[in-house]
């Protein structure tokens, strides 16, 4: 069993930063892609950015490119979003999530997830 706890989330004007972390209990850290995901009022839920189990890769959405970073410690089972210039359009429920054991680092594969924390960005 996997669970995710995510904190960091807050309020922010636009242009400033926050960093999302996300602690996770549960065996094979080392060994399960990590990501956030996110979902704004009226939207579908969408991948904002993965990591590979060792951390050597990494994939984001285009909107959040070169602004957002996604990195984690496998020793303290730890994943982190920094989220540096931020829009309004970034305002959401941020969750963390985590793959099964083997699956390939796909949006569609994450499995466990965290309550989620919230950003909100004001212009």
């Amino acid at each position: 069993q996997v669970q995710l706890a995510e904190s960091g989330g807050g309020s922010v004007q636009a242009g400033g930063s926050l960093r999302l972390s996300c602690a996770v209990s549960g065996n094979f850290f080392s060994s399960r892609c990590m990501g956030w995901f996110r979902q704004a009022p009226g939207n579908e839920r969408e991948g904002v950015a993965a990591i590979s189990p060792g951390g050597g890769n990494e994939i984001y959405a285009d909107s959040v490119k070169g602004r957002f970073t996604i990195s984690r410690d496998n020793a303290k089972k730890s994943v982190t979003l920094q989220m540096n210039s931020l829009e309004p359009g970034d305002t959401a429920l941020y969750y963390c999530a985590a793959c099964r054991l083997g699956d390939d680092m796909i949006w569609n594969n994450f499995a466990y997830w965290g309550q989620g924390t919230q950003v909100t960005v004001s212009s």
